[in-house]
C-alpha cells in the first residue's frame, strides 16, 4: 500500500510569474490596492497553516516523495524549487524546507502541456470576445484534464510501494479517481476538499 497526501495549494505572485502583472492589475483596479493586500496576507496565512499541519504529520522524510503543481519533468527541478523559493514564494520555500529534511522531490508535469497552458493564459489576456471565451474555456478543460492524467500517471509510476507522497495541487485539479487502486489517498484539509467537490458539481449542473 502507498499512501499520497494531497495538499491543497493556492498560487502566490511568485509562483505564477509574468502572468501576474494583468491579474493584479484587473484585481487592484475593480476592488482597489487594499483589497489586493489583504489578499495576499490571506494567501500567507493559508501556507502558514499548511506548514503547520505538514509539521504535525512527524513524517519519515527519506520515505517521502514530493510532488508539486507546475513543475516539469526536466531534469532540473531542485534548481527550478530553489530559484522560485528564492524569489519568495512561500510553497516552494516549503518544498526546499521538506527536501532538507530528506524528501525526494520529483518533476511531476508533462512540460509540453504546461507551455500549451500558458500560451494560452497569455492569450486570454488579449481577447475576451465570446466565441474566443468559449473556445478557451473548452480548451482550458481539455488541458486541465491532459495534465491530471499525466499528474496520476507519474505518480503511479514514481511513488514505491511503503512509501508517502506529499501532492501540492491547485484546487481546480482532480487526480484521485485516477490513481492506482493501491494508493491510499488522504488530505491535508478535508473541509477545502469538500468544499471543492461542491463547487465542481454546481458548475456541471449550470453547463
Amino acid at each position: 500500500m502507498r499512501t499520497l497526501i494531497v495538499v491543497p495549494i493556492i498560487h502566490t505572485e511568485q509562483d505564477m510569474g509574468s502572468l501576474i502583472t494583468q491579474i493584479k492589475r484587473e484585481y487592484i483596479a475593480r476592488f482597489g490596492q487594499e483589497k489586493w493586500c489583504q489578499h495576499l496576507q490571506s494567501i500567507d496565512e493559508v501556507w502558514l497553516g499548511i506548514r503547520q499541519m505538514i509539521t504535525v504529520l512527524e513524517l519519515p522524510y527519506p520515505s517521502v516523495h514530493l510532488y508539486q503543481d507546475g513543475l516539469p519533468i526536466c531534469g532540473k527541478e531542485a534548481e527550478i524549487v530553489r530559484d522560485v523559493a528564492a524569489q519568495g514564494s512561500t510553497n516552494h520555500q516549503l518544498l526546499v524546507e521538506l527536501m532538507q529534511r530528506g524528501a525526494t522531490l520529483q518533476g511531476t508535469e508533462d512540460a509540453q502541456l504546461l507551455l500549451q497552458e500558458y500560451r494560452l493564459h497569455q492569450g486570454d489576456l488579449r481577447e475576451t470576445t465570446p466565441d474566443h471565451e468559449q473556445q478557451r474555456s473548452d480548451l482550458s478543460r481539455s488541458l486541465l484534464l491532459q495534465r491530471d492524467r499525466f499528474i496520476a500517471q507519474r505518480i503511479n509510476a514514481t511513488l514505491p510501494a511503503g512509501q508517502i507522497g506529499l501532492l501540492f495541487l491547485g484546487l481546480a485539479h482532480s487526480v484521485e479517481a485516477l490513481l492506482g487502486a493501491d494508493i491510499l489517498v488522504r488530505h491535508l484539509l478535508p473541509a477545502l476538499r469538500e468544499k471543492q467537490g461542491k463547487i465542481r458539481s454546481t458548475n456541471d449542473e449550470h453547463e
